[in-house]
C-alpha cells in the first residue's frame, strides 16, 4: 500500500483553511447582482456583486470584507457591539472621510426635479430630457456620495415604493464599493399625512399608510396610538430604504400664532412628553428575530427629535426660517417646560433603546437663555445650549445635527433657507468651526465637505492636530453607531416585492384610518343635530381660496372649488346646489391664515415691515401689541424694535368666514355644520353662534369627516391646545407659557379650553382628561 506524504506547506495551508472556516455554516442566494448570505445562528448579509465586496468565512460564519483588505476588521465583525465597531472604523477613517460623514444632504426627490429644492440633472440633462429611469442616481447624488463622502441623504418625494427600493439599492451598491463600504443612512421628514380626497375602503392599500397630523395624534390623548403609528411607520420606512426619521417635532405650542404649531403635539408639556416617548419607542424598537441588540435591529428607525431646546416661543409667532423670526423669547422665564418633552419624554424611553438617537436644534436664537457666555446666537452655535445643557446636564451622547442651511449667508430679512442667526459676520468655514466646537456632529443641508475641512484646519491651528482629530472621531463614532445599530452594514438592500407588500398594506391603512377617526374633535352640537341620518340632502358651498403666498414665500393662485370630494359625499348623502332643497349644510373651512408676520409692502410704505399674525378671519388692528419688542436686530435692519402695534391685517382666507355667514342666511334656520381643518388655534367668536355644530380635524381624509357627520363613527378627540376668546388675549399671553389665554365660551356655555371635546352624549369626561388636565389646573 502506497503511503501518502503530506508536505509541511500543505499542512499549514489546511490549518489556515480550517481556522478561516472552510467548513461553511452559511448559504448564499439571490437574483441579479444582489446576493443574500444567510448565516446559521448569525446575521443575514446582503451585498451587490458590482461593488466587488467579497465574503470572508471565519469559524464557519460569513462576513463582508467591506474595505477589501482580505481580513476581518473589527468594524466588519457583526458579533461585536456597535460601539466597538464604530470606534474601530472611526480610527481608520481619514479626516476627509469623517468630514463627509458629518454632512447631511439637501432635499432629494426620487426622481429629482429640475427646479427649487434639490434641483438636479441626469447625464447633464434635466430628468425629463435625460431618458433616465426614475430610480437612477442624479449627477449631484453621485458627486456628493463619491467626492464628498456624504452618507446621510434626506429623501423627500418618491415616485412609488418600488422606485424608492430600486433607488436605495443603487445608492447602497455605489457606497459599498467605495473606501470602507459605509452604507447610506437615508432619512425622511414626516410622510404619512392623509390625502384628504382619497377614499378609504376596508381592504384598500396605498402608497403609504395615512395618519392624522401631529396635532391630531395629540387630540387622541392616547400615546398608544402614537406608538402603534411609530411601529407601523418604521416598517414602512425601512421598506423604502429609510433608516432615520427627522421627527418627531416635540416643540411646545405655547405661542399660538407660530406657523409650525401643526407639527407639534400641542401645548401640554406632559402630554407632549408622553407622545414623544411613545413615538420614539415605536420607531426605534425591533423585536424578535428582527432585533440585533439592545432593542435595535432591522425594523428600527433612528429618530431625530426636534427642536432643542424648544422652537415654540417665537416672538409674536414669527418663524425662524426667516430673519424676521429669528428670536425665541421667554417673557415668562419658562424654558423649563419646553425641555420636558425632551428630558422626560424622548430621552427617557420605556424601550431598550433608552433614548432618541439624534437631536436637532432649532434655527432660533433663544434670546438671553445663555447666562454663562451671554451669547445670543442660533442654537446650533451656542455651546451653553448644546454642550452644557444637552450633553452635560442631560447626558445626551448621541448625534446632534443642525437644522438645514444654518451656515448659509443671509440674503434678506424675509429670505427663506439662509439662517446663520447671530453669526452673520463669520465666514462659512468659521460658522462650521463654531458649530463643531459647540458640540454638534452634523450639518443639515450641506452636500459640500470643503467648509468642514477648513473648519478642521482652524481647529488644528488653535488646538493642535491630536485634539482636533479626536474631536472629529468623536462625531464619527456617534454617526457610525446609528448606521451600525440598524443593521445597514450587514444588509442595506431591499427586496422590491417585499417593499410593495409592506408599504401601505391593508392592515396599516386600516390602523391609520382608525387613528384619523379618533383624532376628530366635536366642539359644538346644538340640539344634537349630529349625527345626520344617511341619505339626507346636504348643501356644500364652494370654497374660494384667494391668491397669496405659501410658507416658502412662493405665490399661490386663486381657486374656487368644492372643498371635499363630492363623489365620496354622495355615498353618504344626497347633494344639492340649492340650499332650499337641503336638509342641512356642511361648510368646510380652514383656520385663519393672515401670513408670516412680515410684509415687504409695509417697508415700501415707510414701515419696519412687521405686521400682526392674526388668529381671526376679519380685519384685526393690533392695539394691544408689545412695544417695544423683546428682541430684535438683523444686518439688513437699522433698528431693533420689531413692534407692529397699531397695524392691521386681514386673513387671506377671510372668504371662509363669509362662507359660514352666507350659508347661515340661505339655510333659513336649517342646521349649519361647520368642519374646520385646523393648523393652529383660532378665534371662534366671529361665527360660532351661527353654527349648529362644529367639528375640527388635523389633516384627515374627507371620508373620516363624513363618517363622523353621518354617525358611522363617534367623535372622541379632545383639544390639544386652548382656543382664544379674542386677539387681545393672544397679544397679552406670554410666548413661552402654556395655558395662559382666556378661552372662547360658546353659545351653549362650553369653554374651548385644553382637553375639551364632545361625543354624542355631551361633554367628554374620562380618564384621559383627568390625567392631563391636572397640569392645566
Amino acid at each position: 500500500m502506497k503511503k501518502i506524504r503530506i508536505s509541511s506547506y500543505l499542512f499549514v495551508s489546511l490549518a489556515i483553511a480550517l481556522s478561516m472556516g472552510s467548513c461553511k455554516n452559511w448559504s448564499e442566494s439571490g437574483t441579479g447582482s444582489i446576493r443574500i448570505v444567510t448565516n446559521k445562528g448569525g446575521q443575514t448579509l446582503g451585498y451587490d456583486t458590482t461593488s466587488h465586496v467579497k465574503i470572508l468565512t471565519i469559524n464557519g460564519l460569513a462576513f463582508k470584507d467591506l474595505n477589501k483588505n482580505g481580513k476581518l476588521d473589527k468594524y466588519e465583525d457583526w458579533r461585536l457591539s456597535a460601539e466597538e465597531r464604530a470606534k474601530d472604523l472611526a480610527s481608520k477613517m481619514t479626516v476627509d472621510q469623517i468630514a463627509g460623514l458629518m454632512l447631511y444632504s439637501a432635499h432629494q426627490a426620487i426622481p429629482a426635479g429640475s427646479t427649487r429644492f434639490g434641483a438636479s440633472t441626469y447625464h447633464g440633462k434635466p430628468y425629463a430630457d435625460s431618458g433616465a429611469k426614475p430610480y437612477e442616481l442624479s449627477d449631484q447624488q453621485i458627486k456628493f456620495l463619491t467626492r464628498d463622502n456624504l452618507r446621510h441623504v434626506l429623501v423627500t418625494t418618491v415616485e412609488s415604493p418600488e422606485v424608492a427600493a430600486l433607488w436605495n439599492n443603487k445608492v447602497q451598491a455605489l457606497c459599498e464599493g467605495i473606501g470602507f463600504g459605509i452604507p447610506a443612512n437615508n432619512s425622511s421628514d414626516p410622510r404619512h399625512r392623509a390625502t384628504s380626497d382619497v377614499e378609504y375602503n376596508v381592504g384598500s392599500a396605498g402608497q403609504i399608510s395615512m395618519w392624522p397630523g401631529s396635532l391630531g395624534m395629540a387630540a387622541t390623548f392616547d400615546p398608544s396610538v402614537v406608538k402603534l403609528f411609530g411601529q407601523i411607520a418604521a416598517k414602512e420606512y425601512r421598506a423604502l430604504g429609510i433608516s432615520t426619521a427627522l421627527s418627531p417635532q416635540i416643540d411646545l405650542a405655547t405661542e399660538p400664532r407660530w406657523a409650525r404649531v401643526n407639527g407639534t403635539f400641542g401645548e401640554n408639556p406632559q402630554l407632549t412628553a408622553d407622545m414623544a416617548r411613545a413615538y420614539v419607542d415605536g420607531f426605534q424598537t425591533s423585536v424578535g428575530d428582527k432585533e440585533i441588540a439592545d432593542g435595535w435591529g432591522y425594523t428600527s428607525v433612528n429618530t431625530m427629535i426636534k427642536h432643542w431646546p424648544g422652537g415654540g416661543p417665537e416672538e409674536a409667532g414669527r418663524d425662524a426660517h426667516f430673519g424676521f423670526g429669528k428670536y425665541a423669547v421667554y417673557p415668562g422665564n419658562n424654558l423649563a417646560d419646553h425641555l420636558i418633552p425632551f428630558t422626560e419624554g424622548a430621552l427617557k424611553l420605556e424601550g431598550e433603546t433608552k433614548m432618541a438617537s439624534a437631536v436637532m436644534p432649532y434655527y432660533t436664537i433663544s434670546f438671553d437663555i445663555d447666562k454663562e457666555n451671554n451669547e445670543n446666537v442660533g442654537n446650533s452655535y451656542n455651546k451653553y445650549i448644546i454642550s452644557d445643557l444637552l450633553r452635560g446636564k442631560y447626558g445626551f451622547d448621541g448625534v446632534i445635527c443642525t437644522d438645514w442651511g444654518v451656515t448659509s449667508d443671509e440674503k434678506a430679512v424675509d429670505g427663506f433657507g439662509t439662517t446663520c442667526w447671530g453669526v452673520e459676520k463669520l465666514s462659512i468655514p468659521e460658522r462650521h468651526y463654531k458649530i463643531i466646537m459647540a458640540g454638534v456632529d452634523q450639518f443639515g443641508g450641506n452636500n459640500d465637505a470643503g467648509p468642514v475641512m477648513e473648519a478642521y484646519q482652524m481647529g488644528v491651528k488653535e488646538h493642535g492636530e491630536a485634539f482636533m482629530r479626536a474631536r472629529m472621531e468623536q462625531s464619527a463614532v456617534r454617526l457610525l453607531k446609528n448606521i451600525l445599530r440598524v443593521g445597514l452594514f450587514e444588509n442595506p438592500y431591499l427586496n422590491v416585492d417585499e417593499t410593495k407588500n409592506i408599504v401601505g398594506n391593508e392592515a396599516f391603512m386600516k390602523a391609520g384610518y382608525e387613528a384619523q377617526l379618533k383624532s376628530i374633535i366635536m366642539l359644538k352640537n346644538k340640539n344634537k343635530v349630529l349625527p345626520v341620518a344617511k341619505q339626507k340632502t346636504v348643501y356644500i358651498p364652494k370654497r374660494i381660496t384667494a391668491a397669496g403666498k405659501d410658507f416658502f414665500g412662493s405665490p399661490t393662485p386663486e381657486s374656487i372649488s368644492y372643498p371635499i370630494n363630492l363623489n365620496l359625499v354622495k355615498k353618504f348623502f344626497k347633494v344639492t346646489d340649492n340650499p332650499s332643497e337641503a336638509d342641512f349644510a356642511l361648510v368646510i373651512i380652514r383656520s385663519p391664515n393672515s401670513g408670516s408676520g412680515y410684509d415687504a409692502e409695509d417697508v415700501k410704505k415707510g414701515g419696519n415691515g412687521y405686521v400682526p399674525i392674526s388668529l381671526q378671519y376679519g380685519p384685526y388692528k393690533a392695539i394691544y401689541a408689545r412695544d417695544p419688542s423683546l428682541a430684535g436686530g438683523d444686518p439688513f435692519e437699522k433698528f431693533t424694535n420689531r413692534t407692529y402695534k397699531g397695524k392691521t391685517v386681514t386673513a387671506a382666507n377671510v372668504s371662509d368666514l363669509k362662507m359660514v355667514l352666507d350659508t347661515k342666511k340661505v339655510m333659513k334656520g336649517k342646521p349649519v355644520i361647520v368642519s374646520i381643518a385646523m393648523s393652529k388655534p383660532m378665534v371662534f367668536s366671529e361665527f360660532e353662534k351661527e353654527a349648529d355644530a362644529i367639528i375640527v380635524n388635523f389633516d384627515v381624509q374627507d371620508q373620516a369627516i363624513l363618517d363622523i357627520v353621518s354617525g358611522a363613527a363617534e367623535p372622541s378627540g379632545l383639544l390639544p391646545m386652548q382656543m382664544p376668546a379674542d386677539m387681545k388675549t393672544v397679544e397679552t399671553q406670554k410666548e413661552d407659557v402654556p395655558f395662559d389665554m382666556i378661552c372662547h365660551k360658546d353659545s351653549e356655555g362650553n369653554t374651548y379650553d385644553f382637553g375639551f371635546g364632545m361625543n354624542w352624549n355631551g361633554v367628554i369626561k374620562d380618564a384621559r382628561i383627568e390625567k392631563y388636565r391636572k397640569v392645566v389646573e
